[in-house]
């Protein structure tokens, strides 16, 4: 049996493979703007019914307004089911690019508020954890003092890692950053703030707790499983110089606590910190004298371009809130 094939391919019709449509954007308006606020609060929160509280708006406007939005771009954003709220691949990258625009528009109308000569809007400050109990940050101070010069500005506080709040800068995300010193980055300005002992702890089931005869150098303390911050800090550098054994990795301070609680690892923390465990009995620090090391805090801006004059008068808070102290 003889098959004919055609000397040439047929042509396949539009209708036979109708390409994907995809809605234009075109321009964006206030209300894509606020579309944009709405998914980044939907995202942030972990789900709509959580947006609800943060947006003070019902949950079916929320819901409305994200399927506003996800005709808009033409995109599926999220999944939403038994099994939670869930971003798409595309409505990462939609979350990626929301963040960076709201940035944007946020530095103009600091732009437009400092040729009007005068400071409002948001700024947006974002801490490394733990510095509320460090009775020489004077962030508290630097914040009541800035508030009294600046009524009208929204502060946003954040909490993040070293490398997060660096990045959150040099982005936009951020405008002033406060972190533990390590390696300068060409994109940042840095000023010297304040310090903070960083001593060794182990947890009350750990053998070394409660020793007769504490470790006297390095070498002794290497057997022992460690627990350290996983991203580039003073505690990874020191961590490595010495040798330590990491075990258990940590991405924020409490995280390490909770590490040293166990009695399985020992871990650095900040002394003011790690006192209230010490009270308890749940913690103990390993040859004080010892084992620690310093570590300085800066604050930090976007180098390139010129700060917002709310971002330069926190940033100066900030100094004369050290200065003074």
């Amino acid at each position: 049996m003889q098959v004919r094939t055609s000397a040439t391919p047929a042509k396949i019709s539009a209708s036979a493979a109708p390409a994907r449509q995809r809605a234009i954007l075109g321009q964006l308006s206030d209300m894509d703007l606020r579309l944009l606020q709405v998914f980044k609060s939907v995202v942030e929160c972990g789900g709509m019914a959580a947006a609800e509280l943060e947006l003070n708006i019902g949950a079916s406007t929320v819901s409305r307004h994200m399927k506003d939005l996800e005709t808009r771009l033409g995109l599926t954003l999220c999944r939403r089911g038994r099994g939670g709220f869930a971003l798409t691949a595309e409505g990462q990258r939609v979350y990626d690019e929301t963040l960076r625009l709201l940035a944007s528009v946020r530095g103009f109308r600091d732009s437009i508020d400092d040729i009007h000569c005068r400071m409002g809007g948001q700024l947006a400050v974002a801490i490394f954890d733990k510095t509320a109990s460090n009775p020489a940050a004077r962030i508290g101070q630097a914040i009541a003092a800035f508030s009294a010069a600046a009524p009208d500005v929204q502060l946003q506080l954040h909490v993040g890692s070293i490398n997060a709040i660096e990045r959150g800068v040099i982005d936009g995300s951020y405008q002033v950053g406060i972190i533990p010193a390590h390696r300068n980055s060409h994109s940042l300005a840095y000023a010297n703030l304040f310090a903070e002992s960083m001593l060794l702890y182990c947890g009350a089931d750990h053998p070394l707790f409660g020793a007769s005869t504490p470790p006297v150098g390095w070498q002794a303390v290497r057997h022992y499983q460690f627990a350290g911050l996983g991203y580039h800090s003073p505690n990874m550098e020191l961590s490595h110089q010495a040798q330590l054994r990491r075990a258990a990795t940590g991405f924020d301070q409490e995280s390490i606590a909770t590490l040293i609680l166990s009695g399985r690892f020992l871990g650095f923390l900040p002394d003011h910190y790690a006192e209230a465990f010490e009270r308890q009995g749940r913690m103990q620090a390993v040859n004080p004298a010892l084992f620690r090391y310093n570590c300085q805090f800066v604050s930090l801006m976007r180098r390139s371009l010129v700060p917002a004059r709310a971002a330069q008068a926190f940033a100066q808070c900030l100094q004369d809130a050290h200065t003074a102290g």
